[in-house]
Order: C-alpha cells, then sequence, then structure tokens
C-alpha cells in the first residue's frame, strides 16, 4: 500500500499543511484503504512546503508546494492512477538512481547524519524510531561497551560540540566521568537562541528519540542517573513530541530503573526557558534550571567537577546528542570520515534571511560558506 505523509513540523504548519493535512484525511475517508496516511518532521526543504511523499517500494516521490487541491490530484493521478505529476515534483529519492527533482542539485552535497530520520519517520512514533534503528546504540553502550570505551569510541570519531565553542565531545564527557561515582547529571541545552537559527527545534520535532538516546548513552559513559532537556517555551511542538518520545521510551523501557535489564537507571525531565538568551551559557542554564536567575557562573570550578546542583555535568546541545547513537552503530571511523582533519563530521546549518532556498542543510565540516550558499541555498534573494 502506498504511503502519503505529509511535513507537520512547524515550517510545514505555517505554511498550511494542516489543511493539506485535512484534505488527505477527507480523502482516505472516502476511499478506505487506498492509501496510509502519516505525518513526519522537517525534511529540510521549507522554502517548498507543505510538502507531501508519496512512498512505495523504496520509491520516494516528494510534492512541494501542496494546496488542498494539488493534495486531490496527488491522490486521483498518483496515488489511484501510477502516474506522477512531474511538474510538482520537488525530489525523487529511488534505491539504486540518482536523486531527482527540482530540488536535487542541493541534495547531492548533502550528507544526513543528524538528520538521518526527519522527514523519514514519525517523530510521536517511537516504533517507527526503532525499525530506523533506534535504541540499537543504547543496547551495545549498555551490553558491548563499558563506559570507558563508550568515551573512546566519542574520542575518535573526533565529534566537537554543535553549540558554537567546538570543544572536543569525547575530552569533555572524560572529565564527567573521572569525577568520583555519585549524582552526576546529563544536561541537553535546548534553548536556541541565535536569530534566524532552527536547527535544534527541527530536530526535536522531526527525530526527538535520537537526542534522548544520545543523552542516555551519556550517562551510561559518565555515570549519571538524570538528565535534563532545557528547552525555551517559545518551541511548543518541541517539547509536545519531547514529552510524548519520554513518555514512550518510559514504557519501552529505555528510560527508567534497571533500563532493559542492564542494572543502569537513568531518567530525563524537561525544563521549559523562558526566552532568556543568556540562558544558553550553561552556567546560566543551570542556574534557571534550578529555578533561580539566569546568571552566569564564575569559573572554575567548571561543570564537569561543578555544576547542576554543585554536581559533576556535562552539557551539550541538541545536535551533538544526535550524532551519539549514529556513532556508536556505525563506528568512529565512519563518522571521521567526513570534515576535516581538526573537524570530523557533519554539521546542520539553518538557511535563513535573504536566501532563495531558505531551510536546513547538513554538510561535511569544512564546506566553503559559498557552496552553502549558493549551491544550496540558491543564492541571494533580489530586491
Amino acid at each position: 500500500m502506498k504511503q502519503v505523509i505529509v511535513g507537520m513540523s512547524t515550517c510545514g504548519l505555517s505554511a498550511g499543511s494542516q489543511k493539506t493535512y485535512d484534505r488527505l484525511a477527507e480523502l482516505l475517508a472516502a476511499n478506505p484503504g487506498a492509501f496510509e496516511l502519516k505525518s513526519s518532521g522537517c525534511i529540510g526543504m521549507c522554502y517548498r512546503e507543505p510538502l507531501v511523499e508519496v512512498r512505495e517500494n523504496g520509491d520516494r516521490v516528494v510534492y512541494g508546494a501542496v494546496t488542498p487541491e494539488l493534495a486531490d490530484a496527488i491522490i486521483s493521478e498518483h496515488v489511484k492512477g501510477g502516474r506522477v505529476l512531474d511538474e510538482h515534483v520537488a525530489l525523487r529519492l529511488r534505491e539504486g538512481a540518482e536523486i531527482a527533482g527540482a530540488e536535487a542539485p542541493a541534495q547531492r552535497g548533502q550528507v544526513r547524519i543528524v538528520l538521518r530520520n526527519c522527514g523519514l519517520i514519525d517523530p510521536e512514533s517511537i516504533e517507527e524510531y526503532e525499525a530506523a534503528g533506534g535504541y540499537r546504540a543504547l543496547r551495545k553502550a549498555l551490553f558491548d561497551m563499558t563506559p570507558d570505551g563508550i568515551v573512546k569510541e566519542i574520542k575518535d570519531s573526533g565529534l566537537r560540540g554543535r553549540g558554537g565553542a567546538g570543544f572536543p565531545t569525547g575530552l569533555k564527557w572524560s572529565f564527567a566521568a573521572s569525577q568520583p561515582a555519585g549524582v552526576k547529571y546529563v544536561v541537553c541545552n535546548a534553548d536556541e537562541g541565535d536569530p534566524g537559527a532552527f536547527m535544534d527545534r527541527s530536530v526535536l520535532e522531526g527525530d526527538p528519540h535520537s537526542v534522548i538516546e544520545g543523552m542516555i548513552v551519556c550517562g551510561r559513559a559518565i555515570g549519571a542517573s538524570f538528565g535534563y532537556i532545557y528547552c525555551r517555551a517559545e518551541y511548543p511542538m518541541a517539547i509536545k513530541r519531547l514529552t510524548i518520545a519520554l513518555d514512550a521510551a518510559r514504557e519501552k523501557g529505555y528510560l527508567g530503573t534497571n533500563i532493559l535489564g542492564s542494572g543502569f537507571d537513568f531518567d530525563v525531565k524537561i525544563k521549559q526557558g523562558a526566552g532568556a538568551f543568556v540562558c544558553g551559557e550553561e552556567t546560566a542554564l543551570f542556574q534557571s534550571i534550578e529555578g533561580k536567575r539566569g546568571m552566569p557562573r564564575i569559573r572554575p570550578p567548571f561543570p564537569a567537577e561543578k555544576g547542576l546542583w554543585a554536581k559533576p555535568t556535562n552539557n551539550n546541545n541538541v545536535e551533538t546528542y544526535a550524532n551519539v547513537p549514529w556513532i556508536l552503530v556505525n563506528g568512529a571511523a565512519a563518522y571521521a570520515k567526513y570534515g576535516t582533519e581538526k573537524s570530523r563530521g557533519t554539521k546542520v546549518f539553518a538557511l535563513a534571511g535573504k536566501v532563495r532556498n531558505g531551510g536546513l542543510a547538513e554538510v561535511p565540516m569544512g564546506i566553503p560558506i559559498n557552496d552553502l550558499v549558493f549551491k544550496i541555498g540558491g543564492g541571494i534573494k533580489e530586491d
């Protein structure tokens, strides 16, 4: 049966995807069993929203700017009649074939690691995340690796913090891991306050389990039993989907006590921020979680020694944690083959402002800014 998938993240909803989804639901009600209707996160082509994908036997056809009227034509012509509406195709992906469609040139230079599931799975379905390989990294971390082995794998990958400073992630984890056993915390900084930035929001809306899994793996590596996701209240959909994901992970045994029978305990709580820009700084963020005014603390001591509630704490951002499951499953060497000698892996960029093709792009570290703006972003808009 063909699947019809509607992009239902913030970018899609702001462009009218709810009306498109509702029309497709009406068509399905009138034709029971004709297709399976699903929703997904952002695939990255925000400038072509609302996006509707028709998927069958590995063939993926993504239509752009889909109005309710165009939705009618997609169902009657493509889903029922088998004829692809080429004039409306933004992207076409077939197994063993080169990417095609109007937006293919912008997609060919991208490498999707952080965004591997965004736009592909229903972010509110833990079963779809598992089917895509989700929580394999956690099982490996619990049963096939030691905490020191996890830290070494992250070190060997060359992953650096994606929050701006670029500090080596494995080295950062080792600082917290080396502290005496006791109460420790894992914190995820989702307080994305930079103007025009929406990378973290899109990951949380499109693939929240990848971030949660990365945090649990970190907890196992450093010996922490509790984590916080600090997310600004201006991201209601991200908070909603995180809440659903956390509940599902607890129900499946990926969070809580004695995770998967391993003897390891770990749980996560969401803390909503009020939007203060300064709370993007990690010690101010800790203050906010503690219920105090978000004011940076003097360092040293550093968070790995005395962080949240004066306990050893590891803090990374959304994108950093989302890399972790991929690295553990595919290996440090597979990750390190992307990027440059000093900055391995990929980076997600938000293209916003005076650019033709606004959206998300994930590219290897070291790509020229010119390529990002002109080859992927389509260049500068004319006045």
